[in-house]
């Protein structure tokens, strides 16, 4: 049966009603509970929103004083630079706090004391909260510190990991290459030795030094890595001659 205008009109207002009481008698026993709920989110909000700015305000705080020590410590003032190391060691972030304990081993390194230099690199190395790449050059400067006093075998095994390493290849591969490779001269084993210098010298961005050694050590044992190197050297120029070609080219045909 249709409902007439009136009585439509009239079951709506019930039906208002009867949602509007049900929406008192929620406010009246959970309102307090929403309210709660509401500033809550609204003070872990701000509290987080607070964290966030008070991070990025410590650790342009910290980056200053990094700074400010490394300058100190190149000005030849080492106990005002250790002063700043030591509060950054003691209050600063994981990154931070490993980069001051390096520099106050490279200070201790200066001064002669390569034992208490390989200590602090050896905290770096070990900290599992900062990014591997640091904590792999800690490792090679740890063991270059105190390469005199290991097994070569001991040196060996320490560079693995960054020798073997690829997909992609460690950063650090030519330094550990390098010191891996002496110790195989050490043991004798000129052959494993060779073909790591071999390998340095045909990276394309050593330090010039560096790849110098490995092309004198490598031909040495009798890695012929001059051929090698002259041969990538001969296809490097035959290429920048064949750009140079087609630019010129490319040139002449705009102009007519």
């Amino acid at each position: 049966m249709a409902l007439s205008p009136d009585n439509a009109a009239f079951l709506l207002e019930v039906d208002e009603a009867v949602r509007k009481d049900r929406l008192d008698t929620l406010w009246r026993r959970y309102g307090w509970w929403i309210i709660g709920a509401i500033v809550a989110a609204l003070v872990a909000f701000g509290g987080w929103l607070y964290w966030g700015h008070a991070q990025q305000v410590q650790r342009g705080e910290q980056a200053e004083a990094l700074v400010a020590a490394f300058e100190k410590a190149a000005a030849s003032q080492p106990n005002a630079a250790a002063k700043d190391l030591d509060t950054i060691v003691a209050e600063g972030s994981p990154a931070y706090r490993s980069a001051a304990l390096m520099q106050q081993a490279n200070i201790k390194a200066q001064a002669g004391d390569r034992k208490g230099a390989a200590a602090l690199m050896a905290k770096v190395a070990g900290d599992k909260k900062i990014d591997p790449a640091l904590r792999n050059a800690a490792l090679l400067r740890q063991t270059a510190l105190e390469f005199d006093t290991l097994k070569p075998q001991a040196v060996i095994d320490r560079m693995k990991p960054l020798v073997e390493a690829k997909d992609p290849a460690s950063s650090w591969f030519a330094s550990a290459a390098e010191l891996s490779a002496i110790a195989y001269y050490q043991l004798g084993q000129y052959d494993r030795a060779g073909e790591l210098y071999g390998r340095i010298a045909k990276l394309p961005d050593v330090p010039k030094s560096l790849q110098s050694r490995a092309v004198q050590m490598a031909g040495m044992l009798g890695v012929d890595a001059v051929t090698d190197r002259a041969g990538e050297s001969a296809d490097k120029d035959r290429k920048d001659v064949a750009g140079s070609q087609t630019a010129a080219t490319e040139k002449t045909e705009e102009t007519k």
